[in-house]
This record gives C-alpha cells, structure tokens and sequence, in this order.
C-alpha cells in the first residue's frame, strides 16, 4: 500500500464524513457469521466500509454462500495443498493485493498467516476472550469459553487486535467485556460474548476507515 495510505491509517488524520470506504478483504473458515454481520452492517449503513474479497481455507465453508449472495468474489487457499506456511500466506496476500485491499479482517479464520512487511498492521482479528487471557494456540470456539469456565473466571469478552507473526498476540485495538453468570455453559456464554463481537468489530473497522488509529509499539491509541 502507498505511504499516504499507512500515513492515513496508521497515523491520526482529520476525520471526514465524506471519508471513502475502506476496501477491505475478509478471511473465514467456517459458518461466516462475522462475515454476515459485516455485510448486515454496510447494508445498513452504519459500516463504512466495502468488502471486495472473500478467502477461505475450506472449500466446503458455509460462509462461501454469504460471499455468492452479496455478488462478493471469494478464493479458497488451502493450508494443506499450499504445502509451507510461507506459500500459504504468500498467495492468500498476493490475492488481497491483486484486489487492492486496505484492510485484511480475520473473521473465524482458523489458519495461522505470515505478515508479509506491506501487511504489517493491516490485519485485524476477533478473538472471543480478553487477551491476554484464554488466548493463543488451540484457543479458539468454544474451546475458549470452556477454559473460561474451567478456571472459575468472573469476566471474559472479546478483543479485536492486529494480527503479527505470533497467535493472538499483535497490538489491543478496543475490549468488551461480558460478565461471567453463575449458571454459565459454554454456549451459553459463546452466544453472550458474540453480541458484544458484533458490535466491537465494526467499531474498530470504522476506527480505522476514519484515521484514528495510531500505533504507538504495542499500545494503540485512538483520536
């Protein structure tokens, strides 16, 4: 991306009703629930944004019908049949450029990526607990809020971050936070934190359309 895109993103700019959408990609695994919410968000205005790509590691995901039905292009990069982590991301970045997106939004997307240096905080991730906790390799679904359970945790939430080499590791862009009920199952709980999600990530998504995000090592402030 040019340098007066990462100037606007990464750096405060003045914001702007009239700002153009950003363009972004999004990349599932699965059902595509975070992907419809997106697409329910832009058709109802309230998401400025324009979803130009979709990519699935499954052939089979049942988000695909969500990208047919909106007319939205989407690409299916295998893990397996990629061979090596690098060829992997490689094509899956490669696609996003060829595309011209801004934005790359993981969305249920189960697969670890490289950030390749033109990608660098230009990623961002929804995990359903509050990191630093419940958080990292084979952390994910309901396998989180079990854990949450398990340890007898009063609070979790959800955390959209950017994305670097590590999992759920790269820079805090905003929390919710959800309390955790006496009664709790981990569906129950799941379903509780994924009405904050659908909040939070459009949130953090127009943070980054209107110029207010600025990095600052790993904190991120907001203007």
């Amino acid at each position: 991306m040019n340098a007066g895109y990462i100037r606007s993103f990464c750096i405060v700019s003045e914001p702007s009703v009239n700002r153009e959408r950003i363009v972004l990609a999004v990349l599932i695994s699965g059902g595509g629930t975070t992907l419809n919410n997106l697409l329910e968000r832009i058709a109802a205005g309230s998401l400025n944004a324009e979803i130009r790509l979709v990519i699935s590691s499954n052939p089979a995901a049942g988000g695909l019908q969500f990208a047919s039905a909106a007319g939205i292009p989407a690409v299916t990069v295998s893990r397996r049949e990629s061979g090596s982590p690098e060829t992997f991301s490689g094509a899956i970045f490669e696609a996003c450029r060829q595309a011209q997106v801004e934005l790359v939004v993981m969305g249920g997307f189960l697969k670890h990526v490289l950030i390749p240096e033109d990608f660098q905080h230009r990623v961002l991730n929804i995990h359903p607990s509050l990191i630093p906790a419940f958080c990292g390799k084979g952390f994910y679904g309901l396998r989180v809020h079990t854990a949450v359970l398990a340890y007898g945790a009063k609070v979790s939430g959800c955390t959209v971050h950017f994305v670097d080499n590590q999992y759920d590791h790269g820079p805090i862009l905003l929390q919710r936070s959800v309390d955790v009920l006496e009664k709790d199952t981990p569906e129950a709980l799941a379903r509780r934190i994924f009405v904050q999600e659908c909040e939070a990530y459009p949130t953090a998504i127009n943070l980054c359309a209107a110029g207010r995000v600025k990095l600052e090592g790993r904190r991120v402030r907001i203007d």
